[in-house]
């Protein structure tokens, strides 16, 4: 419902055979290019703000570029970098374009490496320069490297200091500038360690250079690196002599997965996208581990190196809510699981009446979970038509066995999301008054006054469309009871790992916390969580508590919903309003592999995390301490 900006997207295509073999087997040199195409345009749901894509071309000559790149903001990014690279060959007779030789020497982008990039910020920075890949340049091929990840990290200053300490000068405060600089000066002295052994067993000049480029040990590189990042990652790099690498981060957080064969290999963020893009099935298709790195060199060779100790499993598990592509095998499973466990608390809010309830879902991405709610449904009701009919089978009559064989769980398109509605206009009210159509609903599809609705949705982290949209327009059905059920648990927490969710005062669940200590004159709790946090910068990172729990504490689940529900009700609405929500409980058992839970339990899975939501709350209450009569 609300759009929540992802975690950005990676892909890698590496190509073991000359472009020739390509060619002659697909009847395309571009075979790689297209994968690379694939595999974004597959994982467009992961990045809107811009794409970018970097191709390496093996065993160029002395003079010839071999390290090219292409970045385009916006959401038509995708479409708009792989026009650009087909524009260099627009103007080529068939007869050149045609020929694998010729574009391995000539043309642009003809190469054996392509790494691509969807972005969403996780800096709060925006503009093509800061669009994935990063390029880093010098006049030695192994020195050149190309990077892109899908992350966040929690401590970037630490990095940034440690980095400038030594003499270097990042372009920007920005992430991906500290960590290319970072990866780049480490890559620097490999193959100056390469450089001083070769030369000192007696190789001279481009003999050097062939050895270095043949026994560059990205490992070595990615060691003295990755131990201090703190944050979900999966961080992706190509160097201009041919190596390759990317790396995960060792709680699992972010999630990267990778397909190899005598022909190729690919990584990707998600991974029915390699099924898709190569036609392979899924027990071919390796997930990333913890700490792990798929590594490539000059050659072709791959393997997987275990760069750091893999930590606690803590897989994000809003991916599986929400983020990844639900046509993944495992993710549909688990997204239906969730509808299903919702059955019970979804029957004691309409009072166990399925006869006067109807059923639907908010589109798009909470459909699946809707399935699993109403299949959950079905399987209730059929447990109690055998109830019904066992203990009256020896009285009941045609007419009333007709009767309970018909009842049926009523099930409706309710809300529909109108995608050619734009709001547009900036003046305030007029958008507000457009952003309350972006919904519109089946008018008959209940029966007015008498029928409750229940629509399901995957998450509510603001509870703005729910406000200015969804409840009111659901309210113009006249149903008795608006049931709103979020198959993710309450959002209470910002995510520091790659998602665009980083302040307290954006989840209506803390607004909700904090209206109730404000209405039973407990403010005082806020009050010492804020000092408490206050007194904790100056502390460890890693003994850091997350403080930001003792404002839910007080409070069950149930009435902190109740207290969104006063939030989120427009004035005027006249149908009862109800939110159910997941537990995390039931989360778990949906997702069992996933145990990620931040964003609902506060538990970061990184010392940075619990820092940063600390920080958070410190500045919330230093900006809103005025309204809630709280003396700083």
């Amino acid at each position: 419902m609300e759009v929540l900006k992802h975690e950005c997207g990676v892909a890698m295509v590496r190509l073991l055979k000359p472009l020739e073999y390509y060619h002659q087997k697909y009847g395309t040199w571009m075979y790689g290019l297209n994968k690379l195409y694939l595999l974004m345009e597959k994982q467009h749901n992961r990045g809107q703000e811009g794409a970018g894509l970097a191709c390496v071309k093996l065993e160029a000559s002395p003079g010839e570029e071999y390290m090219f790149r292409e970045r385009a903001l916006g959401t038509g990014a995708i479409t708009e970098i792989f026009a650009a690279v087909h524009e260099h060959y627009k103007d080529l007779p068939p007869g050149k374009l045609n020929d694998p030789l010729f574009a391995k020497t000539n043309l642009p982008f003809a190469g054996e490496l392509y790494m691509g990039h969807l972005r969403y910020s996780t800096t709060g920075k925006s503009g093509i320069s800061y669009v994935h890949p990063f390029l880093r340049r010098n006049n030695w091929r192994a020195k050149n490297l190309a990077l892109c990840g899908n992350f966040n990290l929690t401590n970037v200053q630490d990095i940034f200091e440690e980095i400038t300490a030594i003499g270097q000068h990042p372009r920007a405060y920005a992430d991906t500038f500290i960590i290319l600089e970072q990866v780049g000066h480490r890559l620097d002295r490999e193959v100056e360690r390469l450089y001083r052994k070769y030369e000192a067993e007696g190789l001279k000049g481009m003999e050097i250079t062939h050895a270095i480029e043949a026994n560059v040990d990205l490992s070595n590189v990615l060691k003295r690196c990755v131990p201090l990042w703190d944050g979900g990652f999966v961080i992706c790099g190509l160097t201009g002599s041919g190596e390759s690498f990317s790396v995960r981060d060792p709680w699992g957080i972010r999630p990267a997965f990778y397909y190899a064969d005598d022909e190729i290999v690919i990584l990707a963020s998600e991974r029915p996208v390699i099924q898709t893009a190569m036609n392979v099935p899924v027990g071919d298709i390796h997930e990333l581990k913890r700490g792990e790195a798929l590594i490539i060199n000059k050659q072709g060779d791959w393997h997987t190196s275990q760069i750091m100790e893999p930590k606690e499993n803590k897989a994000c598990s809003f991916e599986r809510i929400y983020f990844s592509r639900g046509s993944d095998r495992d993710i549909y499973r688990e997204r239906k699981r969730l509808g299903e466990n919702l059955v019970p608390a979804v029957l004691k809010a309409v009072d166990n009446d399925l006869n006067h309830t109807v059923f639907s879902f908010i589109p798009n991405t909470a459909e699946v979970a809707y399935f699993g709610l109403q299949e959950g449904m079905n399987e209730y009701l059929n447990k109690k038509k055998k109830e019904w009919i066992a203990d009256r089978s020896h009285l009941l009559q045609e007419e009333e066995l007709e009767q309970i064989l018909s009842m049926r769980v009523r099930c409706e398109k309710v809300a529909i999301k109108d995608i050619k509605l734009r709001t547009f206009i900036a003046e305030g009210n007029s958008r507000n008054d457009l952003a309350a159509h972006v919904y519109d609903i089946t008018y008959g599809s209940i029966v007015p006054f008498e029928d409750n609705l229940v629509v399901i949705d995957d998450s509510i982290v603001r509870g703005t469309t729910l406000r200015q949209s969804i409840i009111g327009i659901l309210d113009r059905l006249n149903p008795k009871k608006i049931v709103v059920v979020s198959s993710s648990p309450q959002v209470r927490y910002p995510d520091y790992y790659g998602i665009d969710m980083s302040r307290m005062s954006e989840f209506i669940a803390f607004k909700a916390a904090v209206a109730l200590l404000v209405d039973r004159g407990m403010e005082s709790v806020l009050l010492d969580a804020y000092k408490k946090a206050r007194r904790q910068q100056t502390v460890p990172c890693d003994t850091t508590v997350n403080y930001v729990k003792e404002i839910y504490a007080p409070f069950t689940d149930e009435e902190i919903s109740a207290k969104m529900v006063e939030l989120l009700t427009p004035v005027g609405t006249r149908a009862k309003v109800e939110i159910v929500y997941q537990t995390l409980e039931g989360l778990h058992a949906a997702c069992p592999d996933h145990p990620g839970d931040w964003y609902f339990s506060g538990d970061y899975p990184t010392p940075g995390g619990a820092r940063m939501v600390n920080e958070a709350l410190i500045h919330y209450v230093e900006m809103e301490y005025e309204k809630l009569k709280i003396e700083k």
